[in-house]
């Protein structure tokens, strides 16, 4: 295992529900400094959970996570969807974060790479919305050969809409 600044090589494998806690804290960290998500949630663990029918991974490093992403359904908020060919399958990638403290270190594009990859073992395309505002998730995605869909809007709460950009998985 190749070392990064002192520290072991972060891998990349399915996440255990023993996880959670670790993840939890790396969400903290990141919902500090970058403010996502934008509202903490009231139970983290159970937003962390969401609908990922077993498709969760997370980055370790010296026994601690360092990120995490989902792979999960669409569901009625999710505008990228809804812009690829009608009957096209998707699968969202969501809840996608590095602790600040690890970044630089290619993490968040094994987690999308490992998301997109097990889409496309699904027969599925991956799909995500990021907020317009997000620059660096946007330059990672573009630099990763995500396909820019469009722009949209999502309604984050009563009254509440923001702007979104849409993306769609490169092709194997």
């Amino acid at each position: 295992m190749r070392e990064t600044n002192g520290h072991s090589a972060p891998q990349v494998r399915a996440r255990l529900a023993e996880d959670m806690a670790g993840c939890v804290a790396a969400l903290r960290a990141v919902h500090e400094r970058d403010r996502y998500p934008v509202r903490w949630p009231s139970d983290p663990a159970r937003w962390l959970a969401h609908d990922a029918d077993g498709a969760g991974w997370v980055a370790h490093r010296d026994g601690r996570i360092v990120g995490h992403v989902l792979l999960v359904p669409p569901d009625g908020g999710d505008v990228a969807p809804g812009l690829l060919a009608p009957g096209t399958p998707v699968a969202v990638v969501s809840r996608l974060f590095v602790d600040p403290a690890a970044r630089g270190q290619r993490i968040g594009a094994s987690l999308l790479e490992r998301a997109a990859r097990e889409a496309r073992r699904r027969g599925v395309r991956a799909v995500l919305d990021v907020v317009s505002t997000d620059s660096a998730a946007i330059a990672l995605y573009e630099r990763l050969g995500w396909e820019f869909l469009a722009m949209g809007q999502q309604e984050w709460g009563p009254g509440e809409v923001v702007d979104v950009r849409c993306y769609a998985a490169p092709p194997a």
